[in-house]
């Protein structure tokens, strides 16, 4: 059984960072891809970033350059920095086997964790 388990998350004016982190445990094969998606309220669920089991990272459009994604052992972490309101979400850490930017293909998910940027 696969369980992904997120923390990290809070409250910071714009400007600020947060570092988010996902533990992994359960069956390593089907989560060869970890990453980040977001949903704010009354929007659909987008993808942040990814990172392949080859260390391969994806960065979705709005975040490149602010967010970094890295991965120790069983743990993702996703640092931000330069955080805007426009960042606030609920953030979803997620697994697959290979990672696509569809949040529908995913299998496995954690429960969220809310990040809230005040301007």
């Amino acid at each position: 059984q696969v369980q992904l388990v997120e923390s990290g998350g809070g409250s910071v004016h714009a400007g600020g960072s947060l570092r988010l982190s996902c533990a992994a445990s359960g069956y390593y094969y089907s989560t060869s891809c970890m990453g980040w998606f977001r949903q704010a309220p009354g929007k659909e669920r987008e993808g942040v970033a990814s990172i392949e089991i080859d260390g391969g990272i994806s960065y979705g459009d709005s975040v490149k350059g602010r967010f970094t994604l890295s991965k120790e052992k069983n743990i993702l972490y996703l640092q931000m920095n330069s955080l805007n309101p426009e960042d606030t979400a609920m953030y979803y850490c997620a697994a697959r086997r290979i990672c696509t930017w569809y949040s529908n293909d995913y299998n496995y998910w954690g429960q969220g964790t809310q990040v809230i940027v005040s301007s």
